[in-house]
């Protein structure tokens, strides 16, 4: 939903939803973003309660589900069910990675999320204020799955144990860093997105044993 922010006090913002005012905890803000009184930003709306004074009103901007409406409100796919948002790992204000399936072999998912000339999700990071996404393809297959979160990671091999969730993925030397990502941010996000605990070892790690 589209509100519109009226004043900063105590580190909350008050937003305007239009009929109602919410109040935007410091808890739901993104550290990095500061707003000024009157700019319209998109909340997602995590609670609505029925009180005596009226409805009251929780909204986020560091909730994973952010991320995927406004996806939601920018890929034609997605509306018609075409493409679908099948996960989404984020750390907020820094990076988010979502995992995006279709069922229609002839539409390529990634493609239609990142849109022509990088146009939607350029929409979708201006939105967040910079957040970088990564958008990879879901796939059955955990392996296949794996290999695609550490995008843009290259990635030699994954050996899965399904029944204990955890992946070993083996990476070429020079993408050791890349793969595991800055203070281990694209492994977190990775083994967020898939649910599997993801060991990653360079060519070099694996053949020593």
């Amino acid at each position: 939903i589209t509100g519109t922010v009226q004043r900063y006090s105590n580190g909350n913002y008050t937003v305007n939803l239009g009929k109602v005012d919410t109040v935007l905890t410091e808890a739901e803000q993104v550290k990095t973003e500061r707003f000024r009184s009157h700019e319209k930003i998109k909340v997602y709306v995590t609670e609505v309660r029925d009180t005596t004074r009226g409805p009251r009103i929780t909204v986020s901007r560091t909730h994973p589900e952010l991320v995927k409406r406004l996806f939601e409100s920018e890929v034609a796919e997605i509306q018609s069910g075409v493409v679908e948002i099948k996960n989404v790992s984020r750390e907020a204000g820094s990076r988010s990675k979502i995992a995006v399936y279709s069922s229609n072999p002839d539409v390529d998912p990634v493609g239609a999320c990142v849109g022509v000339n990088g146009i939607r999700v350029n929409t979708v990071v201006e939105e967040l204020r910079g957040e970088k996404i990564d958008i990879v393809e879901w796939d059955e297959n955990p392996a296949i799955f794996i290999e695609h979160a550490l995008s843009p990671s290259r990635v030699l091999s994954v050996t899965v144990d399904p029944e204990e969730k955890t992946a070993l993925v083996i990476v070429p030397d020079y993408q050791l860093s890349l793969a595991i990502g800055k203070e281990g941010q694209n492994a977190r996000l990775a083994a967020k997105l898939t649910g599997y605990k993801i060991d990653i070892k360079s060519e070099t790690q694996s053949l020593e044993g």
